[in-house]
C-alpha cells in the first residue's frame, strides 16, 4: 500500500499537469518553511500563484475542496507570506488557489480549479 506522501506526490502531479494544460508554468513543488507547506507553485499569466492539491475518494464525506480546515487556511496563508519576505517579492501579484481532485466518472479524475480561493483578511 503507497503511503500518504505518495498518494499526495502522485496528485500533485494530476494537479501540476492539468494546470499546465491551462497555461500555468510550474515553478516549485512541495516547498516547505517554517510557515508551512505549499504544494505548487506557478506563474498563471503575471500572477504568482500558490496552490493547495487536495484529493478525496468517492465516498468521502466531504469533497476535496471543502476539505480545508480554517486552520490549514491560516497556515496557507503564513507560508505564503512567509515565501513573498523570504524571496523579495512583496510587490509581486499573488493568490492562493486550490485544485481539488476526485475520482471522475467520465474521465479518470474529476478537476476542480478555484481561483483566488483563499485570501487574508
Amino acid at each position: 500500500m503507497e503511503g500518504r506522501k505518495e498518494i499526495g506526490n502522485h496528485y500533485e502531479g494530476v494537479a501540476a499537469r492539468y494546470l499546465a494544460r491551462k497555461g500555468v508554468r510550474i515553478l516549485e513543488h512541495n516547498v516547505f518553511s517554517r510557515g508551512g507547506e505549499i504544494d505548487l507553485i506557478g506563474m498563471d499569466g503575471d500572477v504568482l500563484v500558490f496552490f493547495e492539491v487536495r484529493y478525496r475518494k468517492q465516498e468521502a464525506l466531504v469533497d476535496p475542496v471543502s476539505s480545508i480546515s480554517w486552520k490549514k487556511q491560516k497556515s496557507l496563508l503564513r507560508a505564503a507570506a512567509y515565501y513573498l519576505h523570504r524571496n523579495g517579492l512583496w510587490n509581486v501579484l499573488s493568490r492562493i488557489d486550490v485544485v481539488g481532485i476526485s475520482p471522475g466518472r467520465r474521465s479518470r479524475y474529476q478537476v476542480h480549479w478555484i481561483k483566488n480561493a483563499i485570501q487574508a483578511s
